[in-house]
């Protein structure tokens, strides 16, 4: 390949250390459907003659067909997927297989296989993303009068229900989803063309190859098309933030299917035992998707310093920017089927979270409020009167709607029998029926809105 520049070929070392096949053979299809579109307009143009172009096609095509039988060889003499694929389609087409490099470097060629495949990575992180919040959002219907304890710094809060619970990570999933959808739209500009770095002299159409690849058109700058690698790093950014809702998605159905909490059976499917220990049911696809959310933010940040500092335009460094991109998606797409099997099936013990939601005292706060309503007291002197009514409770080992009211006139005169309406878990989140807030018939809302917008309607 490389042609009389030098006396000697690459040492050992060289050799290895140069090398990519192991990796970026992932990149056949889109090397392949890349290739075809840079015939078909270098036919077009008149650049090459018609019959070279469809003699090059269907080598294209044989060569395709064998990847997909047997893979794709590792000759690391040849380096790269773009020289094993030119170099099996000499083999197969003869002298025709050498117009095909016509005007475009191996430098355009990997920016556009590789935008092709973080392209349908993107599209396969969506689609994956759909399937968990469609598991999301029937779970959340069926539990929308399903009450729980919600908590703030892991300490019971206020009741809410399970549906209002699941329904905040069906948030996260559409923005994670809007996320890949930025920068999809952003990437979606061809570099095949702009050759090495400054184009070609070469009468090529690149709006046609950009079209017929799915580009909204060419990219404007032939050195920013060839040393760009900002949608890599939209898309690892994406995938980041995704695998931080996971992980913190993860991390609550570790906690409920503890012991001391209950709340969740997870299903075996998902689950692994113990090799001494036969009572266990271990959370192990759980903890995986927690820790794989650390493997994509080091996958992020791999290519951010890889990418850090180097000039224009293309630079070897940038042949390390495909293996953290394919290993973040790989643990990216396990993670969100196994997050979607785990909310599809896990068995919520609801009447569990139930009793723990009247522990706790969580219905407190319903005390203040009901104070700054009905006795028109302000909330800080409400606040106080409901400290010292949770302090006495305490002492006793009661929940507030079992102290007597004389205790609790006691406390504060103003408070009436009227008051033990609003201390029950079912009241409390009843009355939080505000936009987003937990009540039922808000939570049953928000469920229908989300399955029309999901297609399930």
């Amino acid at each position: 390949m490389w042609g009389g520049r030098f006396a000697e070929g690459p040492s050992a070392i060289m050799r290895e250390i140069n090398a990519s096949i192991p990796f970026d053979k992932a990149l056949w299809r889109q090397d392949i459907a890349a290739s075809k579109a840079h015939v078909a307009m270098l036919g077009a143009q008149g650049i090459v003659t018609a019959e070279d172009a469809k003699t090059i096609a269907g080598g294209l095509d044989q060569v395709a067909a064998e990847y997909e039988a047997s893979g794709v060889p590792e000759n690391w003499d040849l380096e790269d997927i773009h020289m094993t694929t030119e170099s099996r389609l000499a083999e197969l087409i003869g002298p025709a297989a050498g117009r095909l490099h016509t005007a475009r470097s191996r430098n355009d060629q990997v920016a556009t296989d590789f935008r092709l495949w973080v392209r349908d990575a993107m599209d396969q992180a969506e689609a994956g993303l759909v399937e968990l919040q469609k598991a999301l959002v029937t779970r959340a219907g069926e539990h929308a009068d399903s009450i729980m304890p919600g908590f703030t710094h892991l300490q019971t809060a206020q009741p809410v229900t399970l549906g209002h619970h699941l329904m905040a990570y069906y948030e996260m999933a559409g923005r994670d989803r809007s996320r890949f959808a930025d920068a999809r739209a952003r990437m979606n500009r061809c570099p095949l063309g702009a050759a090495a770095l400054a184009g070609t002299g070469f009468p090529i159409d690149r709006g046609m190859t950009a079209a017929s690849l799915g580009f909204d058109g060419p990219t404007n700058n032939s050195l920013d098309s060839v040393s760009d690698r900002d949608f890599a790093l939209d898309y690892l950014m994406a995938a980041a933030q995704c695998s931080l809702h996971l992980s913190r998605l993860a991390e609550e159905f570790i906690i409920w299917a503890s012991q001391p909490f209950g709340f969740a059976a997870l299903p075996d499917s998902l689950s692994t035992g113990s090799s001494i220990m036969p009572q266990k049911k271990n959370p192990d696809a759980a903890e995986l998707v927690r820790g794989h959310s650390g493997r994509i933010v080091g996958c992020l940040t791999a290519l951010m310093i890889t990418m850090k500092g180097l000039p224009l335009a293309y630079s070897k460094d940038m042949q390390d920017d495909k293996p953290p991109v394919f290993e973040a998606a790989s643990l990216l797409a396990l993670s969100i089927a196994a997050m979607t099997g785990m909310v599809a099936e896990t068995n919520f013990r609801t009447t569990r979270m139930r009793a723990a939601a009247e522990l706790g005292y969580a219905t407190a706060t319903d005390l203040a409020d009901w104070l700054v309503r009905q006795a028109n007291i302000p909330f800080r002197e409400a606040h106080h009167i409901t400290g010292a009514a949770v302090k006495l409770a305490e002492s006793r080992g009661v929940a507030l709607d079992q102290l007597p009211l004389a205790d609790l006139q006691a406390i504060d005169a103003r408070i009436t029998d009227a008051v033990y309406a609003a201390l029950s878990v079912e009241a409390s989140v009843a009355a939080r029926a505000s936009h987003g807030g937990t009540a039922p018939d808000e939570v049953r809302k928000r469920v229908a809105e989300a399955r029309v917008a999901l297609g399930l309607e």
